[in-house]
């Protein structure tokens, strides 16, 4: 009886469990982003368009904005796991769509289209692009099949999956 609770309410909270991991996922890629390319290797800044501390202060609110994306999603994971509905496969879906939909969108939006910033200032860019983007595909491809595989097990049983962490 109570098993059959637990299910029911991790099924009415799949949506939040999915959020808070695309929330995690878009937190932890541009935190790791922030901290091996802007700190540690110094490839380039958030904002590369002027001075280099424009530069350091868009790298701060990058940063800063990483931070919260993940502090969110880790308050949300609380709230869930308080009401027994946390389901961890479904938020790992969650975070491989989220990193792979945000580091896409790095490479294709803020480095191709805007401008903002490149990967590596070097000749022959495109071995880092395709880097760059192709893990981004295969992120969110494993994200993708986690998500469907528990929306069909959601939609299989009627009830959430507690019980297949």
């Amino acid at each position: 009886m109570e098993t059959k609770s637990v299910n029911l309410t991790s099924a009415g909270y799949s949506a939040r469990n999915l959020w808070s991991g695309i929330l995690f996922g878009i937190g932890l890629v541009a935190f790791l982003d922030e901290m091996v390319f802007h700190q540690l290797l110094h490839w380039h800044h958030f904002y590369d368009k002027s001075t280099t501390d424009v530069g350091l202060v868009s790298d701060g609110l990058f940063h800063a904005f990483s931070w919260f994306a993940t502090i969110a999603s880790l308050f949300m994971v609380a709230d869930l796991r308080r009401r027994s509905a946390f389901w961890l496969k479904r938020w790992w879906g969650g975070v491989f769509v989220g990193a792979g939909a945000f580091q896409l969108y790095d490479g294709i939006i803020q480095h191709k289209l805007m401008k903002l910033h490149q990967i590596r200032y070097v000749e022959n860019l495109l071995v880092y692009d395709l880097i760059w983007n192709i893990s981004a595909v295969i992120m969110i491809v494993i994200g993708w099949i986690l998500v469907a595989y528990t929306r069909r097990k959601l939609q299989s049983t009627g009830k959430g999956g507690d019980n297949e962490q």
